[in-house]
């Protein structure tokens, strides 16, 4: 408990130091406009295709139809969601510590009775938070306009929340790791750079399924073995999709929907590497933190 409290204070603090610099404004004011944003375009989109399929024909094919248009939409809205919350997560990893260094913030905060360990968790654990909080709202925000302008029923909306907060998990974790060496713009020009390579690697390996190319598809599974945000948002982006049209995609043999998400779920070996990514990281990063000369 001892050990705890020291963490919980530092989570505090940072919160506060969140609040105070408006941060949490800005998200909410950005999330809010780009919810109404969302729910604007998709009430258009869908309403048009609505009409232009009415005129033309009825039944099955049309069902079908408009349940691609709300996937598409749907797919596409939280892609862009979880890439903002990915630049976040960017973002408060790459200066959580060394920005502390560069002003000298930690010289005065680790003079009183509490280790570097503890400060490095209490961080983790304040931003943790916001993105978890961030995440949820938002993706919970676009399943419910998507559901009440088209029906809209996501597979399974906890398990893909839950993923979205893991992909978070691991950026902010890897972010933290090279802020206990690197300077804040060196470490940042280094994540933004991984995040895209994992972007690249997972297209390529979409492409790779699609053209049966055992080398693209084994090049991608190489990438998010070694950076796995794009492998953990694919993985989400299977449970935000209805299960009617998994099943219409599964029987007509194609391996995604849009190159953006997946229509199998993640495997369990790489789940389990995902879970265990920002685990190894934060056990590095205390090392590495521990090490560094202050």
């Amino acid at each position: 408990m001892n050990n705890v409290r020291p963490v919980l204070t530092v989570a505090r603090w940072t919160l506060i130091e969140a609040i105070r610099r408006r941060m949490v404004f800005v998200a909410v004011l950005l999330s809010a406009a780009f919810v109404a944003l969302f729910a604007a375009g998709f009430v258009l989109l869908y309403g048009m295709a609505e009409r232009e399929m009415a005129g033309v024909s009825s039944g099955v094919g049309t069902g079908t139809g408009l349940l691609a248009i709300a996937v598409v939409l749907t797919v596409l809205g939280l892609y862009a969601v979880q890439f903002m919350a990915a630049l976040l997560a960017l973002f408060l990893g790459v200066g959580s510590l060394s920005s502390d260094v560069d002003s000298g913030t930690l010289h005065a905060v680790l003079a009183r009775p509490l280790g570097r360990g503890q400060y490095l968790f209490g961080r983790f654990a304040a931003f943790a938070a916001l993105l978890a909080a961030y995440c949820a709202v938002m993706v919970g925000a676009l399943l419910l306009v998507a559901r009440l302008v088209a029906g809209y029923q996501a597979l399974s909306p906890v398990r893909a929340v839950a993923l979205v907060v893991l992909e978070m998990l691991v950026l902010l974790a890897i972010g933290m790791l090279g802020s206990t060496r690197l300077p804040t713009l060196a470490n940042g020009v280094l994540m933004f750079s991984l995040f895209g390579v994992a972007w690249l690697a997972g297209i390529v390996g979409f492409i790779g399924g699609l053209a049966r190319n055992e080398t693209m598809i084994n090049l991608g599974i190489g990438v998010s073995l070694l950076f796995p945000s794009d492998a953990v948002w694919r993985g989400a982006s299977f449970y935000v999709q209805p299960a009617s049209f998994l099943a219409f995609t599964g029987n007509a043999g194609a391996d995604a929907s849009i190159p953006f998400a997946a229509a199998t779920p993640m495997t369990g070996a790489m789940l389990g590497w995902a879970i265990a990514y920002p685990v190894a990281c934060l056990a590095v990063a205390l090392l590495a933190f521990g090490r560094r000369d202050l």
